[in-house]
């Protein structure tokens, strides 16, 4: 009975070891399937100019990726083995250890693959990549702003300078048209350059822009933005109000009297002058005519051609003799200038 006993106990043990090998067994499968060794491990990989590599370094982590300023034309990529005896080829170059290898990098968004292969004496190898963002430019600012009448610079108030954006600029009254030249600090960049009345887009690659601008009267403001987009979509506004000032022309163009003449004949720049006429006429006529029809002319107290009409008239009953001066005043369009003619009307037997 007690021989028994021993016999059937060693089954039962059998199969309990069994069932521990299983379990054991499964649990060591599960944990070889998450864990990644590379064979051929890095020690390290940087690229420089410094360019934070995503996500860290890790020997057991191969792809990367970085990005670099747009003003970035090239990296330089080092690798260090764990190994001594590990070959390293960096974009298909044997590269010493711990030696940086150039990179040449595309265009301004552009991004560019880089290989770093591990290899070791035994024929095992991995591979280590790289992919390098070269930054879109983000510069949308200006090199020069020009106002020009004609081949005449006009000054800008305040000088510029690529960061300010708000400019102002006086024009004489005579100037009905400037042209706006806008030179954009990034070819890549483009360029949107408008006034009320017309406006011109610029394109990447132009350089500079030029827009034409037709002003309104003397004593006007005219508007213009100049926006410019950087290749990153980043954008920023320039502005120019251009003041067309008021006319300080207070010249007469033509002087007459009915009946008879001036003496001396009219000239702009002579201010006095006598009128002889005979016993029988009754009256005279004097008519002026503006230099600039926005000024204002008033005689005798009163006026006698507001600003838009050009030519005033104003009739007088001299009596014998000379009589008192008949003034003729041009007030300017500024309100500020103005000039006197003074008639002088003798009436006597000639």
């Amino acid at each position: 009975m007690k021989q028994l006993l021993v016999s059937m106990s060693y089954p039962i043990t059998t199969v309990f070891f069994i069932t521990l090998c299983f379990v054991a067994s499964g649990c060591s499968d599960s944990a070889s399937i998450s864990e990644q060794t590379v064979e051929v491990p890095l020690a390290s990989l940087t690229i420089t100019p410094l360019g934070a590599l995503q996500p860290a370094f890790s020997s057991n982590t191969t792809s990367y990726s970085a990005t670099v300023a747009t003003a970035v034309t090239s990296v330089t990529v080092t690798a260090s083995p764990k190994s001594s005896t590990t070959t390293i080829a960096i974009n298909g170059t044997i590269t010493p250890a711990g030696q940086g290898h150039p990179v040449s990098l595309g265009q301004p968004g552009s991004t560019t693959p880089i290989e770093v292969v591990a290899s070791s004496q035994n024929g095992l190898e991995s591979r280590y990549t790289i992919t390098v963002t070269r930054r879109l430019s983000d510069d949308n600012h200006l090199s020069d702003l020009r106002v020009t009448t004609s081949t005449v610079l006009q000054p800008l108030s305040p000088g510029f300078d690529a960061n300010v954006l708000n400019y102002t600029v006086n024009v004489a009254t005579t100037v009905e048209q400037v042209t706006i030249t806008a030179t954009k600090s990034d070819q890549g960049a483009t360029m949107l350059m408008s006034s009320a009345a017309n406006s011109v887009s610029i394109g990447p690659g132009v350089n500079p822009g030029q827009l034409p601008v037709t002003l309104g009267n003397p004593g006007t403001t005219t508007s213009v933005s100049i926006t410019v987009t950087a290749p990153s979509g980043a954008a920023k506004t320039y502005s120019v109000t251009i003041h067309r000032l008021f006319s300080n022309d207070s010249l007469l163009s033509a002087l007459q009297v009915n009946p008879d003449s001036l003496d001396p004949p009219f000239a702009p720049d002579t201010e006095n002058y006598t009128v002889r006429v005979g016993l029988l006429v009754g009256s005279i006529t004097i008519t002026a005519t503006k230099s600039d029809p926005n000024a204002t002319l008033s005689a005798l107290g009163s006026v006698i051609a507001t600003a838009g009409t050009p030519t005033g008239q104003v009739t007088i009953s001299p009596g014998l003799g000379p009589n008192p001066p008949v003034g003729i005043t041009v007030i300017a369009q500024d309100g500020v200038s103005s000039t006197t003619y003074n008639v002088t009307v003798i009436r006597g037997l000639f």
